[in-house]
């Protein structure tokens, strides 16, 4: 990833913190697709079909962006994509390569994953 332009230090970033996997990134492009628009986890699902992502994994999900302050809830409970100086040349990044190089983009995601992984079980390791 450090000699391809396209993944750059901010992305990488932040699929990191807010992206982790691709159901995820999937959930984010539509939430960010449609800007004005609210959502119900229901109509996320139904929208993100034939993936099979469940209710509990969709709820990880928005609570990651929500977290990150890339969707907000409404009262209803409801989702929507919240725009954001921080973050929005991320998410065009992220819609970009979806498009143009998928499998790339689903590696980095997972490889960006596991490197979190390991850095978390490497604390719990014993020092001699």
């Amino acid at each position: 990833m450090d000699s391809d332009p396209d993944f750059t230090d901010e992305l990488c970033g932040f699929l990191q913190r807010c992206v982790a996997n691709v159901d995820a990134a999937e959930l984010l492009l539509l939430l960010a697709k449609n800007p004005d628009r609210s959502w119900a986890v229901n109509e996320l699902q139904a929208q993100l079909a034939p993936s099979t992502i469940s209710d509990a994994d969709v709820q990880r999900s928005l609570d990651a962006l929500q977290q990150c302050d890339v969707v907000e809830r409404d009262a209803d409970k409801r989702v929507r994509y919240r725009p954001s100086v921080a973050y929005d040349a991320q998410v065009a990044a992220l819609s970009r390569l979806y498009l143009e190089r998928p499998v790339t983009l689903f590696r980095v995601i997972y490889a960006l994953r596991d490197s979190k992984l390991r850095t978390f079980a490497d604390a719990f390791k014993l020092r001699e």
